[in-house]
């Protein structure tokens, strides 16, 4: 596991920081959900610099790989940086050098990619959370975790049910399974040996998810975690199913890790759903699977 440098490791935020919004990945066409999730950062007495175009676009992606990169390496001073919302695109942006800098980042789905480079290039501060459209729709105790987080409070643990008893201690690594899976051979995929990693995704048919977890497998990616534990994993629609015989997504998931003989929970309150558990990559993490219960200890 790539540790994580104390030199890195950001201040807390106080009412009165200025956090920046962008948008990196997929465009942002109606900003309504954006304004609303700024408010809730407005609420918590943050300034927010907002440097999202609506509109702005290149084919699928919210602008050129360039233009993107620079809103990413920005030489301002924020003491966040939230991301807009997912989709695509994050990734190409780091075919390029990273100069990362010292602070917090937010957001998840396919910024999972910027998360996990990151963290395997030694800094602290990325946080597996809410993405600014989707702020708002929070539920009030998802907001509240998030700010305890960035404002030095201890957050609540996270349960779930158990598959496999046991407990294990380890470093946080959550992700998007499909974002991680196509990391796999590059320098900013982290070393998973003794963590405890935390999977979700979503629109992904059980097959798709077989396909990514054999491909871990096969990396031997999974072979020495500490502990597993999984999010939410919304499935397409029934017609939308690999033919007529198929697994469901909890047996293709079960099938798929029960035998890695680690604590493992399910159902977590995190990913594509509303109530989306804010978590900080690097952090150390306590997963019981006894009680069903995932833990995290102040960094």
């Amino acid at each position: 596991m790539h540790l994580i440098n104390s030199r890195t490791r950001p201040k807390r935020l106080r009412e009165g920081d200025e956090i920046v919004t962008i948008a990196i990945s997929s465009p942002v066409n109606d900003q309504n959900h954006l304004l609303e999730g700024l408010k809730v950062f407005e609420s918590w007495g943050l300034t927010c610099k907002n440097k999202v175009i609506p509109g702005r676009h290149w084919g699928y992606l919210s602008g050129e790989d360039q233009v993107r990169y620079k809103e990413l390496h920005s030489q301002e001073n924020s003491s966040l940086i939230a991301f807009a919302r997912g989709g695509w695109g994050a990734a190409r942006l780091l075919e390029q050098h990273q100069p990362w800098k010292k602070g917090w980042l937010l957001g998840y789905s396919d910024l999972s990619s910027i998360l996990l480079a990151r963290l395997s290039a030694g800094f602290d501060g990325s946080i597996h959370g809410p993405l600014v459209n989707s702020l708002s729709k929070e539920p009030n105790w998802s907001k509240e975790r998030l700010k305890s987080l960035l404002f030095d409070k201890s957050v609540p643990d996270l349960y779930g049910e158990s598959w496999v008893s046991g407990i294990a201690k380890g470093p946080l690594i959550a992700t998007n399974l499909t974002v991680a899976t196509h990391l796999i051979g590059s320098r900013h995929m982290p070393n998973l040996n003794g963590a405890i990693l935390v999977l979700e995704d979503i629109g992904e048919a059980p097959y798709r998810i077989d396909r990514m977890l054999t491909h871990l497998r096969l990396n031997g990616l999974l072979k020495n975690l500490g502990g597993l534990a999984l999010g939410n994993f919304n499935a397409p629609s029934e017609e939308e199913k690999y033919e007529q015989q198929t697994f469901s997504m909890t047996e293709i998931l079960k099938e798929r890790c029960i035998d890695l003989n680690i604590p493992i929970l399910v159902n977590l309150p995190v990913g594509h759903c509303c109530g989306n558990a804010a978590l900080p990559l690097g952090w150390e993490a306590t997963i019981d699977g006894y009680k069903g219960k995932l833990s995290i200890h102040p960094s």
